[in-house]
């Protein structure tokens, strides 16, 4: 054993390869073992910053990390150099790598980062709102039941909310976002960072579900969400809160959940709301 087995994770640029360390250069070049979660990007990154990746390369990914994992520990404890690198920013964040990460800390081998980019931090520093305190919820739950659920379990979180999401999916999700926490919640979408056609757009959530329904953004998406206002809301009229539960109703969801969304927007209690919609 040579006494330098250890893993390391790789900041990788998100679009930008100026953005690449120069000791991301230097562990590329050197590592026995590279683990990267698409060989073509990783081979795209290489010719970009002009070095040559000499040791092993093997794909690690969402759909084979689970059986890829044992291998690569073995790596580490035979002394090898093992650098993991995903597609852009840091593994483990929302990409593969916690379960690689916590396999080799478990089995008592050293690991290390070689910190760079991240989408998280990124598009928080560029939304203009509050950085002091931030909550990274990843990317929510696909289907429209679950992801209403998570969010209204979310609409009284005071920190800055960050989230992930896929092109296809951010008219519905920002849809979602303006019902549960009220369309005038100022919000930010950051669309591509760092690349050519890099997008921020600083709205309400009202404006951006509309700009997302009807245009088509593309790229890779983060949003950013104001946390909820640690003063209490002013208690709608009755009036307000019937049309606010109708509202919902429209849109396709049951009486049941639209109370339930009223009264988190509102701070209110769910038995206050549903005597006034049947009063």
């Amino acid at each position: 054993m040579s006494g330098k087995g250890r893993l390391v994770i790789l900041g990788a640029p998100l679009g930008n390869p100026a953005d690449a360390s120069t000791r991301l250069r230097e562990i590329l070049a050197a590592a026995d073992v590279v683990a990267a979660e698409d060989t073509r990007r990783l081979a795209r990154l290489a010719r970009d910053l002009e070095i040559t990746i000499g040791g092993r390369i093997v794909s690690y990914f969402e759909g084979n990390e689970e059986r890829r994992t044992p291998g690569l520990v073995e790596s580490v404890l035979a002394g090898e150099l093992v650098a993991l690198v995903t597609d852009g920013g840091m593994p483990s964040v929302s990409d593969p790598g916690y379960r690689l990460v916590k396999a080799v800390v478990d089995a008592g081998a050293p690991v290390t980062a070689a910190p760079g980019p991240s989408a998280v931090t990124t598009a928080l520093a560029l939304s203009g709102l509050p950085c002091d305190r931030f909550c990274f919820e990843g990317f929510l739950p696909r289907t429209g039941g679950a992801r209403r659920a998570r969010l209204r379990a979310l609409a009284t979180e005071e920190r800055t909310l960050v989230f992930f999401e896929a092109p296809h999916r951010v008219a519905g999700t920002l849809t979602d976002l303006a019902d549960a926490f009220g369309p005038d919640r100022p919000a930010a979408v950051c669309r591509e960072l760092t690349k050519t056609y890099e997008e921020i757009l600083r709205r309400p959530l009202g404006e951006l579900a509309t700009w997302a329904t009807e245009g088509e953004p593309r790229g890779e998406i983060t949003l950013v969400v104001a946390g909820a206002s640690a003063t209490p809301a002013v208690r709608p009229g009755d009036d307000e809160l019937r049309a606010a539960v109708a509202a919902r109703e429209a849109a396709g969801i049951s009486r049941r959940d639209a109370i339930t969304e009223v009264a988190t927007a509102y701070a209110l209690r769910r038995r206050d709301v549903y005597t006034v919609v049947h009063s």
